[in-house]
């Protein structure tokens, strides 16, 4: 199944090479019994980089890979010669992956960008050789600096997906019907809780050629935040997205109430993301008349943009993408 392919994060333990030790050498030849001291600098350690690829999109590459560990560099020699740079080990990662220290919990860094490349352990700098210690009063120095050490730590690798619009409802609200209607994407789907165990991105064609990326999450229970069901193993999917698509259907009890326990959620989890605009989507709409989608209005949360849709007969969906493109490119109007 390809779902079983999304990893979305690793522990790995990581190892940059140590640098390599200067060396003590003295210049030795046929006619120059005493020359002066020629030991060469040490080569500096291999660093571990992590490389930004919009050709990845899962950490699956990495799932077996406990460690990795960067060369050490080489040794100076004598006649001034600098020892060899232990090799960099370039680790490509999807756009959206964030490096944590494994023991701290604080992240280091993110990679957002095709190409970007930040180090995650630096090798250690070679030593100077004796050469370096020369001095008018110490001419024939016996000693030159070993290399520095390596780092090492466990670090971890979680993946934030990267998308305009994330899909925010709870389990078997039509998130991925919605999604299999407006993009190419095919998630599985079914009439039970957590059909969607991994996030799913589709893009969504819109006018004039135009598009915009759309992920299905995960469905969110009430007590995410605190673990319950899913827990927060795919909240951190929103934290990428620029719009949060509210989903609630149109048979439920109180979709202002639905609607405020997700927005709940969220707060708990990372009061920031609320900053975000919003759009509500009340799905399944091809069940209810006009007569009973009037009554429902005045249960809809008066403070966000919202639309009645139903994958089903492709009901509201144009409208729905252009709310959806204005929210994603107009910030201030919506």
């Amino acid at each position: 199944m390809a779902s079983s392919n999304f990893i979305d994060y690793v522990k790995i333990f990581c190892r940059s090479g140590k640098g390599g030790a200067g060396s003590v050498h003295f210049r030795r030849e046929k006619f120059v019994p005493k020359g002066g001291p020629d030991g060469g600098d040490g080569g500096r350690g291999g660093h571990i980089i992590l490389r930004g690829d919009s050709n990845y999109w899962t950490l699956l590459h990495l799932k077996y890979t406990k460690h990795i560990h960067a060369p050490n560099g080489k040794p100076g020699g004598g006649h001034g010669s600098t020892g060899a740079e232990g090799e960099d080990i370039i680790m490509p990662v999807p756009l959206g992956t964030v490096a944590k220290d494994a023991e701290t919990g604080k992240v280091l860094f993110e990679i957002t960008e095709h190409g970007e490349e930040k180090p995650l352990m630096k090798g250690g700098r070679g030593g100077l050789g004796n050469t370096n210690f020369k001095t008018a009063t110490n001419q024939a120095p016996h000693y030159a600096q070993p290399g520095e050490p390596s780092e090492e730590a466990w670090i971890i690798l979680e993946l934030k997906v990267l998308a305009d619009v994330g899909l925010v409802g709870f389990p078997n609200a039509g998130k991925s019907t919605l999604l299999s209607v407006i993009s190419a994407a095919k998630p599985e789907i079914g009439d039970y809780p957590f059909t969607t165990m991994t996030p799913n991105l589709g893009v969504v064609a819109y006018r004039d050629s135009k598009s915009f990326v759309v992920a299905d999450i995960p469905g969110i229970i009430e007590g995410a935040a605190e673990g319950k069901g899913l827990g927060t193993r795919f909240l951190r999917h929103i934290e990428r997205n620029s719009v949060l698509l509210f989903m609630v259907p149109a048979d439920a009890d109180d979709i202002s109430k639905e609607y405020q326990i997700l927005v709940n959620e969220i707060k708990k989890y990372n009061p920031e993301l609320l900053d975000k605009n919003r759009v509500l989507a009340i799905t399944k709409s091809d069940m209810i008349d006009d007569e009973l989608e009037q009554l429902l209005l005045e249960t809809i949360p008066k403070n966000v943009p919202y639309v009645f849709i139903s994958s089903v007969v492709q009901k509201g969906l144009t409208e729905l993408k252009d709310l959806l493109w204005k929210a994603i490119h107009d910030r201030t109007d919506i």
